[in-house]
Parts: C-alpha cells; structure tokens; sequence
C-alpha cells in the first residue's frame, strides 16, 4: 500500500493502491531477514551515515524541507550534517578577516577552527563522495541538490513541469508535493514506487528516514 499524509503533519493517512509495475531508476527497497549475529561488518554498517539527497528545481523548497528536517532529526538524538550543492561562484568568508587577507595572499587552503567550531575553505571543487567521507562521523548527511548523483533522494514537486524529474532522476525514495500537484502525481505517474508526502508533512518525512534509515545508509552507488 501507498500511503499520502495529510498536510498538516497529523498522522491521518488516506491508502491508495500502488501498482506493481515500476518505473526505473526508482529505489526499491527489500528488508532481509537476519538469522545471525550481526557481524564486524554489519556492526561497522550501523556506524555509517544515512545519506539523503533533496532535489528539485529552483524555488521548490529544497532549504526550507532540510532547515526543516534538521531539527526533528535531532530530537531523536541524531547528529545532522548538510551539503549544498551551489552552480555559481560563491563567497562565504568576509573581505577584511584574518582568513580572507591569508586567501587573498594566496593560500590555496585556510583552516580556523575555536573549541566549538572549525571551518575549511579550499581554492578547488569537491566531489560529492568526497564531502560525504569528510562528514563520515554523522549520523544523517542531508544533501541539497546534485541531482545527477545516485544516493536515495527525497524529489520535490511543485509545479506540474517538475513532473519530468520523476523520469529523469535515479534512486527516488520519497516524493514531497504541494497539495495542488496531488491529481497530477496519481495521473501523470500511477505506477511509481515511492512514498509520497505533502510538502507541510515534514514529521513524516523525518519518521520516514529514521524509519529506513538503514536503506539510507547501505546504499551503494
């Protein structure tokens, strides 16, 4: 079964009937049976981060669904960490710090870090892989954006031309939708394999990765 929350987050559930036919690129998820002791590494998966990607178009939402899943995430006592994908050139320290006149010198890496903060900022591009490894030490990494990449991903619908990510975007777990886009999801897309939730229902969405969080985490690209 299909379940879609109502927007206002209150658990009330209206079931609909999913097909079994399956549109690809669309992660299935199978819960195997363990008839032994977890082993050493079964015990090191358990260690590893459930990873997340958030996509959709411009102005779909993407930050406000994470600042709005960081918090819920962390009333489960879980440590949070976040990368946001950016597609222009960006500036995150401020002309006139210390850090900035050592990067305008012509330090290819500057590093800062207090007893409650550490901050990096290199002079080249990163891979997603390899920011996911730097943050290994979470328990969820929430990534904004790289809609190319294979990681399970949370797709955000919020205008019926946002429809084509459902065809071209691998490895969807989860759907996020306004109301309006509710008639168009089940006439457009019938067979898709997803869970689907409205856009306010961010207590389900959370539920929902700390529920699968080890399908989040065991994914392998």
């Amino acid at each position: 079964m299909r379940y879609l929350s109502n927007s206002n987050g209150g658990g009330r559930m209206r079931r609909q009937k999913a097909s079994k036919q399956r549109v690809p690129g669309v992660l299935r998820r199978r819960v195997s049976p363990s008839a032994t002791p977890a082993s050493d590494n079964d015990r090191a998966d358990s260690n590893k981060p459930a990873i997340c990607q958030i996509v959709g178009y411009k102005n779909s939402g993407k930050t406000s669904l994470v600042c709005a899943l960081i918090p819920l995430l962390k009333q489960r006592g879980k440590r949070v960490a976040v990368i946001k994908h950016d597609g222009h050139e960006y500036e995150m320290d401020h002309p006139g710090t210390d850090t900035w006149k050592q990067r305008q010198a012509g330090a290819m890496a500057v590093a800062i870090t207090s007893p409650v903060r550490t901050s990096v900022i290199e002079e080249r591009g990163s891979s997603l892989s390899e920011l996911i490894t730097g943050f290994s030490g979470y328990d969820y990494v929430l990534v904004e954006g790289f809609k190319q990449e294979a990681y399970p991903k949370i797709v955000l619908i919020r205008r019926p031309e946002d429809l084509e990510l459902l065809q071209n975007t691998r490895n969807i777990a989860a759907i996020a939708l306004w109301e309006r886009m509710i008639p168009y999801i089940h006439s457009t897309v019938p067979q898709l394999q997803a869970q689907i939730f409205e856009i306010n229902d961010t207590a389900g969405m959370a539920n929902f990765l700390h529920q699968q969080r080890s399908n989040f985490q065991n994914f392998n690209i």
